[in-house]
């Protein structure tokens, strides 16, 4: 068991998927769990919009049930994989909590303990260990075969995940061909969300914290991306990137609720 039998007194699943804009049939299977990775990935942003405001992101299952179904919100990894995993617990899915760390560039570097949340998913009856993730921002848009040690090409890019210390590191090789590393995740089984609470609240306060430092809204599209950055509006069709900037607040709420079907 993974720690998730919490969540599911309020997981009303039909709800869940007309919030992601889910219509086939729900199952567990390789299908269903690659059609629901997809329509959450172009229905529910990842966005830290609520610690700019100073507001607290609470990790019990009540908090992200009402922030992302109810209210049609986003949130970052530890918010959105984590309803995610409930979602895919309670139709009938194994899954397994992960402690990833992103990768720093900058010095060479991984980032602390459960700096990322990210979900290793089993099929029913299947060997296939399927890496799922709907909590990174721009990244992999369909679950990734662990065992398969090749490029996974997924649109104009592709993913590798290389045996690395006690799990596996992610690479991806972008639109112009660039390869970079993402993260790093081992394999041992995390509770969620108690070992998970200290690193989202050092997220939410430290200023050592990327989240801190850079508010950001962003979601997939059909062809590319949308992001809502400090003062810009963020638009990728077919790995071609284009910026506008926009001038008050009273835009980027325009703009919010544009794109990503809210306002603050």
């Amino acid at each position: 068991m993974s720690g998730l039998a919490r969540y599911n007194s309020c997981m009303d699943i039909e709800r869940y998927l007309k919030r992601i804009h889910y219509t086939a049939v729900v199952k567990p299977d390789v299908q269903t769990l690659h059609g629901l990775q997809l329509a959450h990935l172009l229905t529910v942003p990842f966005e830290n919009l609520d610690i700019g405001l100073k507001r607290p992101i609470r990790l019990d299952a009540e908090s992200l049930w009402n922030k992302i179904v109810v209210n049609g919100r986003g949130g970052f990894c530890y918010e959105v994989n984590g309803l995610f995993a409930s979602l895919l617990e309670e139709i009938g899915f194994d899954v397994t909590y992960l402690n990833a760390r992103d990768y720093h560039e900058d010095d060479d570097t991984f980032g602390i303990d459960f700096d990322h949340l990210t979900l290793l998913v089993r099929v029913p009856n299947e060997s296939t260990r399927w890496l799922v993730d709907v909590g990174w921002g721009d990244t992999f848009t369909l679950p990734l075969d662990m065992d398969n040690p090749d490029w996974q090409e997924q649109r104009l890019r592709a993913y590798r995940l290389e045996p690395f210390r006690e799990g596996y590191q992610l690479w991806q090789r972008g639109f112009n061909r660039e390869i970079e590393r993402q993260y790093y995740f081992d394999l041992a089984p995390r509770q969620f969300p108690a070992e998970y609470e200290a690193t989202c609240l050092y997220h939410q306060t430290s200023p050592q914290s990327i989240f801190t430092r850079k508010q950001i809204i962003s979601r997939l599209t059909e062809n590319g991306r949308v992001s809502l950055d400090q003062d810009r509006l963020i638009v990728t069709t077919n790995g071609q990137r284009e910026e506008r900037p926009f001038a008050n607040e009273d835009e980027f709420q325009q703009l919010l609720e544009e794109h990503f079907g809210f306002r603050l």
